[in-house]
């Protein structure tokens, strides 16, 4: 059972793929905005944190400082989501979450003099092997034989994986005082207020009229924040119990089953989702990448 961290990491990581798929399909098929968007999502996290936090209180000797750090780690954490979320309207799932996933290097390099982990050789290739691989996702094929990286956008996911890797980090350090479950609620209630912060307008609950089929839209944003609320639960659980530098490598690992899934609607459901060409050539790329990804995660478990 001392590996069982692993596991529920690549679990984590198998959910908020889904949880990718469905605000891709959300934000670009059935929202007018994305602000629409973050509007009817804010209350339901909220609601879930609120119950969490009831459930299981701050330890009464918890300091002033851990429980800063949990709090910042929660409001980066918030806005490496408001990034990519953003991003979803405008790229395809399949080539942006990749770019953020790229966070586990930043998370190694940050984790071994702010923590002192200490990773291996073999450990090290893997995350290496894991990066390489979505860094391969996100090329993208330009008109002819050419091709280029996702653009400007490129470094605003950048960004956003950056945020990602220091909110772990926080995260790491103040789960040596706190429970995970406090700092899922701590993390979900900063995220729900910032959302609330950018999207509260009467113009964005003017535009909550304009949506079609507005119960059935509610109904998928609603099975899509318990994903996000088992997700991420999952995430924090291994976090305490494993090394974060690893534990986010195989968070990281999203891209594999955003690929899988894309994929496989792609097929059966084809206008599901904003996605460019998906081509022969497109899916060998990507499924290469998908195969260097799993590979890094055995050599994780064989370790």
């Amino acid at each position: 059972m001392e590996g069982i961290w692993i596991s529920i990491a690549i679990l984590s990581a198998a959910s908020i793929a889904l949880v990718s798929i469905f605000d891709s399909h959300l934000i670009s098929k059935r929202m007018p905005s994305t602000r629409s968007y973050l509007l009817i999502v804010s209350p339901i996290i909220m609601v879930s944190a609120i119950i969490i936090a009831f459930l299981f209180p701050l330890p009464t000797n918890v300091s002033f400082w851990h429980l800063v750090v949990a709090v910042i780690s929660g409001l980066l954490r918030a806005v490496s989501v408001i990034i990519l979320l953003y991003t979803l309207r405008r790229e395809e799932v399949s080539r942006a979450v990749p770019v953020v996933s790229i966070y586990p290097v930043f998370v190694a390099i940050m984790a071994v003099p702010l923590l002192g982990e200490t990773l291996n050789y073999l450990q090290g290739l893997a995350i290496a092997i894991v990066v390489f691989g979505v860094a391969i996702i996100s090329i993208k094929k330009r008109t002819g034989n050419s091709t280029n990286w996702l653009g400007k956008t490129f470094f605003l996911l950048l960004s956003s994986s950056l945020l990602l890797a220091s909110a772990d980090v926080g995260s790491k350090y103040a789960l040596e005082h706190f429970s995970f479950w406090n700092m899922y609620w701590i993390s979900i209630l900063c995220i729900a207020t910032m959302l609330l912060v950018i999207s509260l307008r009467k113009s964005v609950i003017k535009e909550l009229t304009q949506i079609v089929r507005p119960r059935t839209a509610l109904m998928l944003v609603v099975a899509n924040e318990m994903l996000v609320v088992a997700s991420a639960i999952m995430m924090f659980w291994a976090m305490e119990r494993g090394p974060v530098s690893l534990v986010s490598t195989l968070t990281s690992t999203r891209p594999l089953f955003v690929v899988i899934y894309v994929l496989i609607l792609s097929r059966f459901l084809p206008n599901l989702l904003f996605e460019g060409d998906l081509g022969r050539g497109v899916m060998l790329v990507r499924l290469v990448a998908t195969a260097m990804i799993a590979g890094g995660i055995a050599i994780i478990y064989l370790v």
